[in-house]
């Protein structure tokens, strides 16, 4: 049996805390901005609630205890620097994906959702999206996702998914091929870097949905 989730809304057409994702997800839908994450425990959850959505989103990760040794191999993120993430609920299922500033979490673009899509998709297109947008702003800086399929993906120039068009995802399909075609033809010089989650918890871009 799953775990039980509380989940937090700083920001949304309703605020507070609640006890399921599709109560959550009612409170957030068309709430431009909405400020929102998961937690294990309702403590937790009302604690988060009465203080500040910056001093929470991506702080409760995956992070590991590493050795000092391996902490100074792994470094710290370079800033700045730019971060993209997805989420889908279901597989396949409603996709979104965002990317913002390393540093200071401002959300900088967010697209979806888009129905019937993979969170492997969605972290394939917040990639290209990410380095268009860096593109347009004539910025260099690097841009970091914690997923090496998505990576490998957008080296290869093609998202090499298995999920079949259908109706519904057709809209979804063709930001796919515009993707694809972004890549073959344009040029970049964009560091595409992998997120250490071990290392630095979870991604800043991150939906907070875990």
């Amino acid at each position: 049996m799953a775990k039980k989730k509380f989940y937090v809304i700083w920001k949304g057409n309703k605020t507070g805390v609640f006890t399921s994702w599709n109560t959550c997800k009612r409170h957030i839908a068309n709430f431009k901005g909405a400020q929102y994450k998961s937690f294990a425990s309702r403590t937790d959850a009302e604690k988060a609630f009465i203080g500040r959505y910056e001093d929470y989103i991506g702080k409760d990760t995956k992070k590991v205890k590493l050795s000092k040794e391996e902490l100074k191999k792994i470094g710290k993120p370079i800033v700045p620097s730019i971060s993209v993430d997805a989420a889908c609920s279901g597989n396949p299922g409603r996709l979104e994906y965002k990317g913002v500033d390393t540093v200071s979490k401002k959300q900088l673009f967010i697209q979806g959702p888009f129905a019937k899509g993979t969170n492997n998709i969605g972290e394939f297109l917040a990639l290209v999206h990410g380095l268009g947008y860096l593109k347009q702003q004539k910025s260099n800086v690097p841009i970091y996702s914690d997923s090496r399929i998505a990576m490998s993906w957008v080296k290869k120039k093609q998202c090499r998914t298995n999920l079949p068009i259908v109706e519904e995802n057709k809209a979804l399909f063709e930001l796919i091929f515009r993707a694809e075609k972004w890549l073959k033809e344009n040029a970049y010089t964009t560091q595409i870097l992998k997120w250490e989650t071990k290392a630095w918890g979870e991604i800043p871009a991150d939906f907070g949905r875990k």
